[in-house]
Order: structure tokens, then sequence, then C-alpha cells
């Protein structure tokens, strides 16, 4: 195994390891905020109740999710200091940001959300959730503004020293590439917060304990989960045109077209064959890839062969699973969202015990999809770090051998193994003692 190999693998665990954290933070701040805003409302004790459960579960994942990302900025310049000598004049900005504003925000006011309610009354500490929500989205805002860069670099100025320098904070803020991956992101990470609270809200119905907050918890988390499946289709087709205009061999490859046509038909199932040039076994739906593509049932889709091989994405197969797994997910989570609430709406939903159970075992099904997503984002910049400016190969750290690379790979698992093992023993805990007051839950379920 190669130096350069290997140090993909690295970055790939590590921050492959660490989204699942920020997923559920970013998803839960939102629902959180909507669990205040209720209680502020109603003045119903279940839902501010529920908000506490859930900023404790949020408090445990934020924990876990900052341990785990640190390593990660560490890796640009262990691992990857060729590529941060040219971009850091670009890419430091925006994670400087995300550091001083945003991150220490979230931080800060999570402490106040997390002990000072009393001192600070009701409308305060719903601020304070705002705050950690605004924080969160806010961090998520610079990150991905970095990632949209590398995937269609704008604002940069070429400096002297053959690095690259920010020439415009605004252009790379307004990047149109981000404009759509940051709310595809997010909702995203809206859904995974929504599928995780239905699936412990269904856990407590189906278990017969914390009835009423099993209700609220299945409530909230079905209809936000509706909302966050709807839009993700929507803002996912924003993305593919993205995709499209800017990096038109990475469609190809994700799409397993081959070879250029007009009409060209969506591929629903298939097996790439990398050797004979064709996809094995498809299930094509004609002319749809065209429509989706250009709005025009005839439009000519470039495919593969009208690039030169260089050029095309380095895992061809890995690429086209993984987006058709993140398309397949999401297209379900929105047949079971859409079914449990419609039986939610008919009121059936609380005592349906096989919907009940689907929600309950959907739970690791977003984690699954939104890794995929970043699996297709990824790879479908290969074989570029900055997209048409710096190649993958080109930004290794030269010195950095196959050998340490291993022996720190090794040593992350090790570590992050016993972060996981702690992490899901620190939630099993928080939901086996589930939510507090049982007064309140007698009086307003």
């Amino acid at each position: 195994m190669s130096a350069l190999l290997l140090h993909r693998l690295h970055f790939a665990f590590t921050v492959t390891f660490h989204y699942l954290f920020p997923q559920l933070t970013m998803g839960l701040a939102l629902l959180i905020v909507l669990l205040k805003t209720i209680a502020l409302k109603t003045r119903n004790p279940l839902y501010s109740e529920g908000a506490r459960f859930w900023a404790r579960i949020f408090a445990i994942n934020f924990a876990i999710g900052v341990v785990t990302g640190i390593p990660m900025e560490f890796q640009f310049g262990t691992n990857w200091a060729r590529f941060s000598r040219v971009s850091g004049g670009v890419i430091g900005q925006p994670l400087a940001l995300e550091g001083v504003y945003s991150f220490f925000l979230e931080s800060t006011f999570l402490g106040l959300f997390l002990f000072g309610e009393r001192l600070l009354g009701p409308v305060l500490h719903w601020v304070s959730a705002v705050l950690v929500w605004l924080g969160s989205w806010l961090s998520g805002y610079f990150i991905i503004a970095t990632d949209a860069w590398m995937q269609h670099p704008v604002g940069q100025t070429a400096g002297q020293a053959g690095d690259l320098q920010l020439a415009s904070l605004w252009q790379l803020l307004t990047n149109p590439w981000l404009l759509w991956q940051y709310p595809h992101n997010m909702l995203g990470a809206v859904a995974t917060a929504s599928f995780v609270m239905a699936s412990v809200g269904a856990f407590y119905l189906i278990s017969n304990l914390h009835i009423g907050y099993g209700r609220v918890f299945v409530q909230l988390g079905v209809s936000s989960a509706v909302a966050a499946s709807v839009l993700l289709l929507a803002t996912g087709d924003g993305q593919g045109h993205n995709i499209a205009r800017y990096q038109p061999v990475t469609l190809a490859a994700t799409e397993g077209l081959f070879q250029t046509a007009a009409g060209a038909p969506l591929a629903i199932l298939g097996q790439p064959d990398i050797e004979r040039l064709r996809l094995d076994n498809p299930l094509l739906l004609p002319g749809f890839l065209s429509l989706m593509t250009y709005r025009h049932w005839s439009a000519e889709v470039r495919g593969l062969d009208a690039y030169p091989r260089e050029l095309w994405p380095d895992n061809i197969p890995l690429l086209y699973y993984s987006f058709h797994i993140m398309v397949g997910l999401g297209t379900i989570f929105i047949a079971v969202s859409v079914i449990c609430a419609i039986w939610l709406w008919r009121g059936k939903l609380y005592t349906s015990k096989p919907l009940l159970w689907l929600l309950m075992l959907a739970l690791p099904f977003p984690y699954i999809a939104n890794t995929a997503g970043w699996m297709t984002a990824e790879l479908g910049r290969q074989p570029w770090l900055i997209y048409g400016l710096m190649r993958t190969d080109a930004g290794a750290s030269p010195v950095v051998s196959a050998g340490n690379a291993l022996f720190t790979l090794v040593g992350f698992m090790g570590v992050y193994l016993v972060l996981g093992i702690l992490f899901l023993f620190l939630v099993y805990r928080e939901v086996a003692q589930g939510p507090g007051s049982h007064e309140a839950e007698q009086t307003y379920a």
C-alpha cells in the first residue's frame, strides 16, 4: 500500500467517523428549538422536559464530535502538507471563522442552555437554545464553504510562491456550489435527528414506557422527517445541476453513463463494468437523465467516453454505488415518513406496532445515507484535491512514510473504537433513564 493511499484512507476514516456526530447535533439543535418554542407557547412540561432530555443527548454527541474533529485539522499539516501550503491562504479563512465565531457561539450558549435554565428564565433559556442552533448551523456553513471551494474554487488568486491566496471572501462564501450543497447537507442532518427522535419515541411506545414523551417524540420526529425528506429531494436536484455544470465527468460516473447519449436513460439499478465500459444488468428509465439534467427528454448528456481517462474519478464503482445508496435511501425516507405522517394525522400511529417498529429500526439508515452522500461528493471530486487546480497525488506530505501513516491509522481506529463504545454507553444510559418528570407525563399525556 502506497503512502498516498494510506493518507487517503486515514483522512477518510477520521472524517467519516467524525461526521457521525455533527449531523445529529446540527439536526437536534433545530428540533430542540422547536420543543422549547412549543413549551413556551403551550406551557406543557412534556415539551420542556423533552427538550432537556434531548439536550443531554446533544451534549454527549457534541463532546465526542469535538474530540474526533480536532485531529482532522492536524492532518492537513501532517498527511497533507503540500496541500496546506498551497491552499492555506484560502481555506484558513473559513476555518478560522468557524473556530472563532460559530464554535464559540455554540459551545458558550450550550453551557448556558444546559446549566442556566433557572437563572435565565423561560424566555432567555429559549434564546440560548436558538443561539446554540445558529452557532451549529453557522459552523456547518463555514466548514461546507471550505469543501465547496475544493469542489468549485472561486475567489482565489495565484501567489508568487505557487500558492493560492484569497482575493474575495465574499465570493468564497457565496460560491454557487455552496448555495446548494449547504442546505442539502443541513437537511440531511435534520433528517438524521428526526428519525433518531422518532425512533426513540417509537421505542418508548413499543415498550410501554414514558408514553407521553414517546408520543411527543414520534409526533415531532415524523413531522420534521417529512419536511426534511421532501426538501432533500429538491436540494439534491439543485446540487445535481451544479455537478452537471461544473463537474460533468462526475455526473457521468455517478450515473454509470459510459457512452454519450441523447435522451440519456436514468439508471435505477446496475453494476458498472470498467473493463467493458458498460453497465451490467441495468434497470433504466429512458430519457429521464436528460430530463432531470437539462429539462428536455432528448437533450444530449456526455458520457465518460467524452473525457480523457486521466480525468475520470479514481473509483467509479464505489462512487456509483454510494450515489445510488444515498438516492435510494432518500426515496425510502420520503415513503416511510409520509406513510407515518398519514397514520399520525389519522390518530393511529401511536398504536400501530408495525409502523412503530419500522420507525425504531430506521434509526441507522440516515447515518448510512449521509455517509454515502459525502462519499459521493468526495469520490466525485477525484482525481482532484482542488478541482481543476491541484491533483490529489500532488497534495500529500512527501516525508510521511507509508509505515508512519499505517501506524497512526491503526492507533486512531483503536482510540475511536473506545470513543464509540463510550458514546453508545452514555446514550444508552440516558435513553434507559428516560425524560424527567413522571408527574408531568401523567398530567399532560
